[in-house]
């Protein structure tokens, strides 16, 4: 399965950060958020990843050049930041089997895996890892209403009375069905083409979507503050892994001296 990152964005919120240097390449524990991305996806068994660039879209290119960790590299240029779907619709003539879709400005610690394992079990035409926020964060979100089966009935995009509080995390699997549906989609009032309404279009084929629930942690790293929390995640994650390791070794040496 291949790995789609989209990465076009300017980043306005995260500047200063972002003054040279596209969000992606904003740094999160001495390694830029994309180096994350990447990492993430190629543990999933991503095949190839296919980036889309914009704002600053060399100093993407120039850093990762054409592969990672052997892992061949194609950039697509979405030439005006206007929605995801119109994102989406950059790699579509390279994709033509089903693939992970993750927001490249995501850092997760999570239960990806899961996402993937559902979509190759060919019960959903997609599946998407959700969680539950806060009911009143819920309109900074794409927003999912589901049924008893733990299918996606409707995504609305930032609504100003959320149906629930169940959102959209960033990482998605698709069939290239999405890419019809995002050609149909038109501007919303945002001005943008959202792919929360390639979603809808899809739903309302009949084609199938799963939620996951999310088990761990993301952050959406959107502003100066975020970048900070996702570092302060990652740095606890690390001190239990090592106490972790520490408890192992000393049980072990236990062992060996009884």
């Amino acid at each position: 399965m291949d790995a789609v990152i989209l990465a076009a964005g300017q980043g306005t919120r995260l500047r200063p950060l972002t003054d040279d240097k596209p969000k992606g390449m904003v740094e999160v524990a001495g390694k830029p958020i994309l180096t994350h991305c990447f990492e993430q996806v190629i543990e999933l068994g991503a095949e190839e990843l296919y980036v889309v660039v914009g704002y600053k879209k060399q100093v993407i290119i120039d850093y990762y050049e054409d592969e990672f960790e052997g892992v061949p590299i194609t950039y697509t240029h979405q030439r005006e930041q206007n929605g995801l779907a119109s994102a989406l619709l950059t790699v579509e003539e390279h994709v033509d089997d089903e693939f992970m879709l993750l927001l490249g400005d995501n850092i997760f610690d999570a239960n990806l895996g899961d996402v993937i394992t559902r979509q190759r079990e060919e019960r959903a035409d997609a599946a998407f890892l959700v969680e539950e926020v806060p009911w009143e964060e819920a309109s900074r979100y794409g927003v999912c209403d589901t049924n008893k089966y733990g299918e996606i009935t409707d995504v609305v995009e930032k609504p100003d009375d959320p149906p629930s509080n169940l959102v959209m995390t960033g990482f998605y699997t698709f069939t290239p069905a999405i890419f019809h549906a995002c050609h149909l989609v038109q501007p919303s009032d945002r001005g943008e083409y959202e792919l929360s309404d390639a979603v809808d279009l899809l739903i309302d084929s009949g084609r199938t979507i799963d939620a996951i629930r999310m088990d761990g942690w993301r952050v959406d790293v959107g502003y100066p503050e975020d970048r900070d929390a996702a570092e302060q995640r990652l740095q606890d994650d690390a001190v239990t892994v090592a106490d972790g390791v520490d408890e192992e070794t000393t049980s072990a040496a236990q062992s060996g001296s009884e």
